[in-house]
């Protein structure tokens, strides 16, 4: 099986790569590149997700036979440029689904992970434990492409047949990657903030309860939502998925257990109100009862590794 990951540069892609390398061999993952190659890159290739003829052949010259497709612009990027949003979610998915689309026909068929988001909700859609099923009306662009993508996947599956599979990641955090512009990255800066200077300035008020995830579970769980049998996967839009809720504060107690003189003040600014917007928790019974999914990371563990293993980056 050869494997061509988009948006290997990406907060999900710089971690998934790695991991796809280790479980089906380096030589069987191609990443693919817009900028900032990394030193370690593997087999990779550098282009723009956007160029078909680029993806098409490479494609066909590796002989690719899974696509994460990872290349997107997040949630408050996307609103200081809604345009750049539609065009990097929407115009590079239905590319991906046309090549396969076609590759299908010949006889060579891909089967595609496709990442959605909490986003894909709004603040018509109950926010306690959000269903499986539910009103998707998204107060942001990233949610809009969000929204439609689940759609359009859930088209092309049913009506040509494509094996493509999806998750509605909740806020990820990560150590590996610095924060990328989400409405969740609150959740990876203030380890920065309590590292470098013992205090942080929240950009979500307190009290402000979002599901979240720690890469390592996130990571996981995509493979595993790959590697399942298909008569497994009752969900062909998107499966709900978390592993904890917490608010700002709640982070910040648990920060000052390894820290005691880290304090957090708040100062809310557009994010709030996408915040706003989105569930306070999820119900992803759905993902666990069909394929197994069961988070390892709660609270404290999520900030007992990020202290520790952003710690040693900051003593190299």
């Amino acid at each position: 099986m050869k494997i061509l990951v988009t948006g290997a540069a990406g907060q999900i892609g710089s971690e998934l790569v790695p991991a796809l390398r280790e479980m089906h061999g380096r030589e069987n993952v191609v990443a693919l590149y817009h900028h900032n190659v990394p030193a370690d890159n593997g087999l990779h290739e550098v282009g723009d997700a956007g160029d078909v003829e680029l993806i098409k052949r490479i494609i066909k010259e590796h002989d690719i036979s899974t696509v994460y497709h990872l290349v997107g612009v997040l949630s408050a990027k996307g609103e200081k440029d809604p345009d750049l949003a539609y065009k990097a979610n929407m115009g590079t998915l239905k590319n991906i689904l046309d090549i396969a689309r076609e590759r299908k026909d010949a006889g060579r068929p891909i089967r595609i992970f496709w990442p959605s988001s909490i986003a894909a909700f709004g603040p018509t859609t109950p926010r306690d434990m959000t269903p499986q099923r539910t009103v998707l009306e998204p107060a942001t662009m990233y949610g809009i492409t969000k929204v439609a993508g689940e759609l359009m996947v859930n088209y092309y599956f049913k009506r040509y047949g494509i094996d493509i599979r999806s998750l509605r990641y909740p806020g990820i955090i990560s150590w590996k990657t610095p924060p990328g512009g989400g409405t969740t990255d609150y959740a990876v800066e203030i380890f920065y903030g309590a590292l470098k200077e013992k205090k942080y300035t929240s950009f979500l008020r307190e009290g402000t309860y979002l599901p979240m995830m720690y890469m390592d579970d996130a990571i996981r769980a995509t493979m595993e939502l790959m590697e399942a049998k298909p008569e497994r996967i009752s969900v062909r839009t998107s499966y709900n998925i978390t592993a904890v809720s917490f608010e700002p504060a709640e982070m910040a107690l648990e920060i000052k257990k390894h820290i005691p003189e880290f304090e957090i003040s708040f100062n809310p600014d557009f994010r709030q109100k996408i915040a706003d917007s989105w569930p306070k928790s999820i119900d992803d019974s759905q993902a666990r009862e069909d394929w197994g999914w069961k988070q390892k990371f709660g609270l404290s563990e999520i900030v007992g590794d990020m202290l520790r293993n952003l710690g040693k980056q900051f003593e190299a």
